[in-house]
This record gives C-alpha cells, structure tokens and sequence, in this order.
C-alpha cells in the first residue's frame, strides 16, 4: 500500500493525481503541470523540456 501526496498544478493551480515536470518558457525553472495544461504548452515549444511524472500515490 502506498501514501498519498498532494501537488498542485503550476498552471492552474488545480491538485491532480499526476503531474508532469517540465520546464517550458525561457526561465527555465522546472515546474510540475496538470495533463491538461502540459498539453497546452508543449506542442512546437522550443523550450520545452520534459522532467519526469509525478504521481499521488507514492509506492513505499
């Protein structure tokens, strides 16, 4: 059995059970972003970056 995380999405602000690491404007700060959102800035992005995905429930 796991524990459950909360998280944020960055964009929206909303909590979602997976979020996507990526780094997508010229700050190139790593941010953690809803599905939703994550395919709103990645598509022909030429900063775009992706970092990995974050899931709620964390396997111990």
């Amino acid at each position: 059995m796991g524990r459950l995380r909360h998280k944020a999405c960055t964009v929206c602000q909303q909590f979602e059970p997976v979020l996507y690491r990526i780094q997508y404007d010229e700050s190139h700060q790593w941010m953690f972003v809803c599905r939703r959102c994550w395919e709103n800035v990645s598509p022909n992005n030429p900063n775009y970056v992706y970092g990995g995905t974050w899931k709620a429930k964390k396997k111990i």
